[in-house]
């Protein structure tokens, strides 16, 4: 991919947002991806340098003014598949809007809680106009990548909902206990044994520094030989030296002198509310600190109270002092700077890169259009094949992934379109779940694919959508609605198409216990969902409750079993070589004895069709297989239409 990053602020700068970009950026380029970097003021990177002005009262940090006619000159000359905005000034809501005007896929960052900051400096007032702002920019980005569950609630109860969970991490080579120096603790003048407290980041009224500055002085008072180091900048700096010259500010610090300082200390104060994340929580972690927080961003995350550091309650200052005050007894804690490193030793970069990979492609490869050597828009040539097979989609429930289908059948062309069952859940919307705007626009994909492709359709009823049993069989125009269908391919086979539920005893002879189990297999999902939002955040892969009790509960496998062997039965009756089914959200495609058996699968977990291709061949696809041929198709016909121009 081509990807363009546009940022105010980028290495040689020291903070958190510009060493997130530097190592994302790196990932990108060794992983192959042509990145470069659009960045405000006059710097020493590889990319484009737009106008910028420093914030008034604060030189390190600059404003990136608008460059519509430079960002809309370069991207019309050379194209990237995605952009990413990380920062939110007037150079961030210019390029998300020549963007959005050239149909480049925009992804954007949320690095920084800009509309916190008010309130620390007098201007609380002005909160609400700062989140329109950022909510105006955001949500016009396909994606809004974000550090933490905690920012990814603000922003969806803010109507962000694409909000996507990129957390952070950590170099444990660079970050590590063996960098410890004694003559760097002689300069701070500790002896041996006394404790040196630390605070790294930007001295800045945002940073929370005088709530630190107390907690020095109160240990100062019971602890004379204990020490403390401010490694940073920032506007308040010179005021806060001359006031307390017992303090010794060490000023930017960066890479392995960085790392000297962090473990030459035996504590790490961080006393900041402002935080997206906290980076430096990390760091202070790898280098065998014990850390004493607020319980938010990055603490929350990684630090298990009394195990690996010691939080507060956020916005408990007293709480927080305290806390800062039980740490200077360093040789009680002794054990819990082993376990602050140890606990953070799985935190790769690796895998935060790979994830941001994704999103990035994900954007590039479904959004991004063409244009022809006149400008025009060009569309992608849909992926042609002769039938596809859908079944389970539950429309009317949370979990149905109906964006997807709306995706997957876009990108499609059929002759024939077959929707085996359960496609709308009236079960769930008995009970009371919310029907969405966008499982109507479900609905209205398939009548556009049958108005303007001629696609015919097939519905048969599933149990979830058994009211449409009273009206069976009936057509109106290219629709069918049918209890089960035969389908012959191109090669003159005949596949029996069912959905499968009278093949399954419960849901055919006891149907309040079918829509029990309904119940309680939508609330798996749910917890499901939550479950897998926190191995996400702990860098683990999806993992699906429901498919592993399928796989290893002895019942389940036998069922699934006896269902098989069952439909195979039935194919027999009907005179069929095969027969294609759903209902119990176990995709297979297979032989069973004699007869060829396919199941479609489900839109709530697997997300997987089966395809009939033009020479009859029947395919079981997933759609992230798919959407990779959809992408790589696209990219043909784009770089064919760059040869053109």
């Amino acid at each position: 991919m081509r990807v363009d990053i546009i940022t105010d602020t980028f290495a040689p700068d020291i903070n958190g947002v510009a060493m997130t970009l530097g190592r994302l950026s790196d990932g990108l380029i060794n992983s192959g991806h042509r990145v470069s970097i659009i960045c405000s003021g006059d710097r020493k990177t590889k990319g484009t340098s737009i106008g910028a002005i420093a914030l008034p009262g604060y030189k390190e940090v600059r404003i990136g003014l608008p460059g519509p006619f430079k960002l809309r000159k370069r991207w019309i000359k050379k194209r990237p598949d995605v952009i990413y905005v990380a920062t939110e000034s007037p150079l961030g809501i210019s390029a998300v809007s020549v963007a959005n005007g050239l149909g480049i896929p925009v992804t954007t960052g949320f690095h920084t809680n800009f509309h916190q900051y008010m309130e620390q400096y007098k201007l609380k007032s002005l909160q609400p106009a700062a989140m329109s702002y950022l909510r105006h920019i955001h949500s016009r980005a396909s994606a809004t990548m974000a550090p933490s569950m905690e920012v990814i609630k603000m922003l969806e109860n803010e109507g962000i909902q694409h909000a996507h969970l990129l957390g952070r991490g950590v170099d444990t080579d660079l970050f590590h206990p063996n960098h410890r120096d004694d003559d760097l603790r002689a300069e701070w003048g500790a002896a041996a044994n006394a404790p040196v407290f630390i605070l790294v980041g930007r001295i800045a009224a945002e940073k929370n520094i005088p709530l630190a500055i107390r907690a020095f002085v109160a240990i100062r008072e019971k602890m004379p030989e204990a020490r403390f180091v401010i490694a940073g900048d920032g506007p308040l700096r010179a005021a806060l030296e001359k006031q307390y010259p017992w303090i010794h500010f060490a000023g930017m610090r960066r890479d392995e002198d960085l790392a000297r300082h962090y473990a030459s200390a035996d504590v790490f104060l961080f006393p900041s509310e402002t935080e997206t994340f906290g980076n430096v929580v990390l760091e202070a972690m790898a280098s065998g600190l014990v850390t004493v927080a607020y319980d938010y961003a990055a603490a929350a995350q990684h630090i298990q109270q009394g195990f690996n550091g010691i939080k507060a309650g956020k916005g408990n200052e007293q709480e927080w002092l305290a806390q800062a005050l039980r740490a200077a007894d360093i040789e009680a804690l002794a054990d819990m700077r082993e376990t602050a490193r140890d606990s953070i030793l799985d935190l790769s970069w690796d895998h935060i890169i790979n994830r941001f990979e994704g999103i990035l492609a994900d954007s590039a490869r479904l959004r991004q259009p063409m244009l022809d050597a006149q400008g025009k828009k060009l569309k992608p040539k849909k992926y042609e094949c002769r039938t596809v097979f859908l079944s389970d989609i539950h429309l009317g429930t949370p979990e149905s992934k109906a964006e997807e289908v709306i995706c997957f059948l876009k990108h499609v062309s059929c002759k024939k379109l077959v929707l085996n069952g359960d496609i709308i859940d009236g079960w769930a919307l008995k009970r009371g779940t919310k029907w969405q705007t966008i499982h109507s626009r479900v609905i209205r994909t398939i009548l556009k694919k049958m108005e303007k492709e001629n696609t015919e359709v097939i519905y048969l009823r599933g149990n979830h959508d058994d009211i449409l049993e009273r009206f069976l069989p009936l057509a109106f125009g290219s629709i069918r609605l049918e209890k089960e269908h035969i389908h012959t391919t191109a090669q003159n086979k005949r596949y029996l198409v069912i959905h499968g539920d009278g093949f399954d005893s419960v849901a055919t002879n006891h149907r309040w216990l079918a829509m029990l189990g309904a119940f309680g297999y939508d609330t798996l999902l749910s917890l499901n969902r939550v479950y897998n939002k926190w191995r996400s955040f702990m860098g683990k892969e999806h993992y699906s409750v429901s498919k592993a009790i399928k796989g290893k509960v002895k019942s389940a496998v036998s069922f699934i079993d006896k269902y098989e062997v069952q439909l195979q039965k039935l194919a027999h009756q009907r005179y069929c070589e095969g027969i294609i089914c759903g209902h119990i959200h176990t995709p297979a495609d297979k032989r069973v004895d004699d007869i060829h058996y396919l199941n479609s699968g489900d839109w709530v977990e697997s997300l997987t069709a089966i395809i009939e291709h033009h020479d009859g061949t029947l395919e079981m696809i997933s759609y992230g297989d798919f959407m990779q041929r959809v992408a790589q198709s696209i990219f043909a016909e784009r770089a064919a239409a760059a040869a053109v121009c």
